[in-house]
């Protein structure tokens, strides 16, 4: 009797061990699900270890994914799309819906760029195949443009933020928190905003190999993070100040991209599929992808229960 207790126990002892030791390793960008998940205190009593890992952008996070250096991470539709196209091994395991009024294309408050008219022939700075460029390219064939109307320089978001400020290019096809800093700290302007060009959609995204060897901790992960958001959205003042000093950045920053952002976790459904299909659809005519992509085999929808019950749907 006394051996089968014995047993018992050290097999309870591995299993919590095993979890103990499980790490999921989280890529981030802008402190985005790090920040709003501190300051919802749901990184607290975690059965498992988180490494944060910050990227600037969705590509380079995308990269760490492929080459297996993370587990799972918050990235655009439209980078999601490239790197799918590319054959990265990556799964949508749950959508972010949010206002497209933060993904803009920003001039300088002085800029005699008014309008999308405007902006014919004139240096566009924006990441290759970002939802910077998804705007630009939504746009062009919204206004019946050729994608030779404009001047496209890829760069990323650190090389974009020199190039804008040093008038070397007229304007940034750009994303939150970026959009927000340049208003309220360089009074820049938008001249277009995404609201009716693009879905809008953003993903957590996970490696199959996470989803299959790591499922238990990316499920309480994901409710967890749509926990946080669906807390956000009555706490907008909180989470911005967290964010503000992880990130070292006034508060009124966040606050402009939180209030108008209303950010929530979905599960993925129908309605995200089509979206998506949407972006994949837009970037195959463009040329930017060279495959046709059914939606459909992209994504992952079993961690919908475990999102509904998370964002309280």
């Amino acid at each position: 009797m006394i051996q089968l207790v014995l047993a018992a126990a050290l097999l309870i002892g591995a299993t919590g061990l095993a979890a103990a030791q499980t790490i999921l390793r989280v890529g981030d960008q802008k402190g985005n699900s790090q920040a709003v998940m501190e300051a919802a205190g749901m990184l607290k009593d975690v059965p498992y270890r988180i490494e944060w890992k910050e990227f600037a952008a969705a590509a380079p996070l995308l990269e760490a994914l492929g080459a297996g250096a993370i587990d799972t991470g918050l990235v655009g539709d439209a980078p999601f799309t490239f790197a799918a196209a590319a054959n990265v091994p990556v799964k949508a395991i749950a959508a972010v819906r949010q206002s497209r009024e933060g993904l803009a294309i920003l001039v300088p408050e002085k800029s005699a760029i008014h309008s999308f008219d405007d902006l014919r022939g004139k240096k566009i700075a924006t990441g290759r195949g970002s939802i910077g460029h998804q705007l630009i390219l939504a746009a062009l064939q919204s206004n019946g443009w050729a994608a030779t109307d404009v001047q496209l320089v890829f760069l990323a978001p650190s090389d974009a933020k020199v190039a804008y400020t040093q008038g070397s290019v007229d304007a940034w096809s750009t994303w939150e928190p970026y959009v927000s800093q340049e208003e309220v700290l360089f009074k820049s302007r938008r001249v277009i905003t995404a609201e009716g060009l693009t879905p809008g959609l953003s993903f957590e995204v996970a490696s199959p190999a996470a989803i299959r060897d790591k499922r238990e901790a990316l499920q309480d992960f994901v409710r967890r993070l749509a926990t946080a958001r669906a807390w956000s959205l009555g706490n907008i003042k909180s989470y911005a100040e967290t964010w503000g000093k992880l990130m070292n950045i006034p508060t009124a920053v966040p606050l402009n991209w939180l209030a108008r952002a209303k950010i929530r976790i979905a599960p993925i459904d129908d309605a995200v599929v089509s979206d998506e299909q949407k972006t994949i659809d837009l970037y195959l005519r463009s040329g930017l992808i060279k495959q046709k992509l059914d939606a459909s085999d992209v994504v992952d929808r079993s961690f919908s229960d475990v999102i509904a019950k998370g964002a309280g749907l």
